[in-house]
């Protein structure tokens, strides 16, 4: 059997795309594995607005303060994956999710008391879960910081927020 010859402009392009495929787990959709395209560390914007073609987990990699530019797409797989239990729970978008992280985040740390956004992230959608019906993520993150102000720490705060979603009745089951 004989191979045609690939050109050779078009080497990276299948090289990206068997590594697109090869990361893919089978266990996402194809659409939240997809990696958009991004624009150079210097140019990321400070918020993701809705016609913003970069990835919001890979803008929240690279907006995390503290954390060195060269991980940024390691550190944005784990954010895919929170921002997609995020989406689940809450009624916003994952752009405007990221964006409210990214709010809270810098709130945190100008009071001192800094969170990296994948536990700001993951802490938020569990407290909210035990409702399992739709939350606001940025009513939480208000409710978060206020009572981090009052000087709960993060484990007392999601303790008492777990608390009041989990007061809160359960959704209304839905009949097939």
């Amino acid at each position: 059997m004989r191979h045609a010859a690939v050109p050779a402009p078009a080497l990276p392009l299948l090289l990206m795309l068997a590594l697109g495929v090869a990361s893919c787990d089978g266990g996402e959709p194809a659409q939240e594995a997809t990696v958009v395209a991004t624009k150079s560390d210097a140019e990321v914007p400070a918020w993701l607005s809705p016609t913003d073609g970069m990835e919001p987990a890979l803008w929240l990699a690279r907006r995390e303060p503290g954390q060195p530019a060269s991980g940024a797409h390691v550190r944005s797989d784990d954010l895919r994956h929170s921002l997609a239990r995020a989406a689940e729970t809450f009624i916003e978008d994952p752009r405007m999710i990221a964006n409210r992280t990214v709010q809270l985040g810098q709130m945190l740390a100008e009071a001192g008391a800094p969170e990296t956004y994948a536990d700001l992230l993951d802490g938020l959608e569990e407290a909210a879960a035990p409702t399992h019906r739709k939350q606001l993520y940025g009513e939480l993150c208000q409710h978060y910081y206020n009572t981090r102000q009052q000087g709960l720490d993060r484990a007392q705060t999601l303790a008492r927020l777990t608390e009041r979603y989990a007061a809160q009745p359960a959704a209304p089951a839905t009949t097939p």
